[in-house]
C-alpha cells in the first residue's frame, strides 16, 4: 500500500466515530459532503489562513486576532462542544449548556489562534480526499515547514446550511476531537460538569491575560 493510501486509511479510522445525532424529533435531512469540494474548501481556508499569518506589519497579536476569526467561521463548535462533552451534556441544565458553549468555543479559539500565530513560513497541499460515513468527508494535506519533517494532517468535513465546516483535525493520527472528549469526560468524572466549566473558565481567563 503506497504510504499516503495507508496514511488515509489510517486517518478515516481514527476519526470513524459518529458525532452528535440531531436531537429526537428534528427534521435533518443527511446531505453527503462532496469530497471534491471539502479538498477545495480546505485549500481555499489554508490560502487565507496563510495570507493572514504573513500580512506585513501585522504583529503577533494582530495575526492571532486574524486566525481567530477564520477559526470562528471554520468549525462548528456546537456540534463539537455536544460530542466532546459526551453523556454529561444530556444532564446539563439549559444554562450549563450555554455556558459550557461559550466557554468551549473561547477556550479552542484562544488555544488554536495562539499556537497558529507564530506560523509564518508553513505550505500546506491536499494530497487527497474521499467520503466518510452518508455525511462527512476527509481530505488529507501534507504541511511543510522550514526544519523539519512535513506535518501530516487530515481534516473531517461537514457540509451545513450551504457551507462547509470543520468537525475534526486529525494531526500525525491523533484527534483533535477524541483527545478533548476524553480529557474533558475525565474531568467531569472527577469534578463533575462544575467542576469542568470552572476549568475552562480559568483557561479561558488566563489565556486572555497573558501577552500574545
Amino acid at each position: 500500500m503506497r504510504p499516503f493510501n495507508k496514511l488515509f486509511a489510517t486517518v478515516v479510522l481514527v476519526i470513524a466515530a459518529p458525532l452528535f445525532a440531531a436531537p429526537a424529533g428534528a427534521a435533518t435531512e443527511k446531505v453527503q459532503t462532496s469530497p471534491e469540494e471539502a479538498a477545495a474548501f480546505i485549500d481555499a481556508l489554508s490560502l487565507e489562513a496563510l495570507d493572514a499569518l504573513r500580512a506585513d506589519g501585522a504583529t503577533l497579536a494582530e495575526r492571532e486576532a486574524k486566525v481567530r476569526v477564520i477559526l470562528r467561521k471554520s468549525f462548528d463548535f456546537q456540534l463539537i462542544g455536544r460530542f466532546v462533552l459526551g453523556k454529561a451534556w444530556r444532564k446539563a441544565s439549559p444554562e450549563q449548556r450555554e455556558e459550557y458553549q461559550s466557554l468551549f468555543e473561547e477556550f479552542v479559539l484562544l488555544t488554536y489562534s495562539r499556537r497558529l500565530s507564530g506560523y509564518t513560513d508553513e505550505t500546506i497541499k491536499v494530497v487527497k480526499a474521499g467520503p466518510m460515513g452518508k455525511q462527512d468527508a476527509v481530505v488529507l494535506t501534507e504541511i511543510s515547514r522550514p526544519t523539519g519533517k512535513p506535518i501530516k494532517a487530515g481534516w473531517r468535513i461537514r457540509e451545513k446550511d450551504g457551507a462547509h465546516l470543520i468537525l475534526d483535525v486529525i494531526v500525525e493520527g491523533v484527534s483533535m476531537l477524541t483527545t478533548q472528549r476524553s480529557e474533558f469526560q475525565s474531568t467531569v468524572r472527577s469534578k463533575g460538569l462544575d467542576g469542568l466549566l470552572e476549568l475552562l473558565r480559568m483557561q479561558v481567563s488566563k489565556f486572555s491575560a497573558q501577552p500574545s
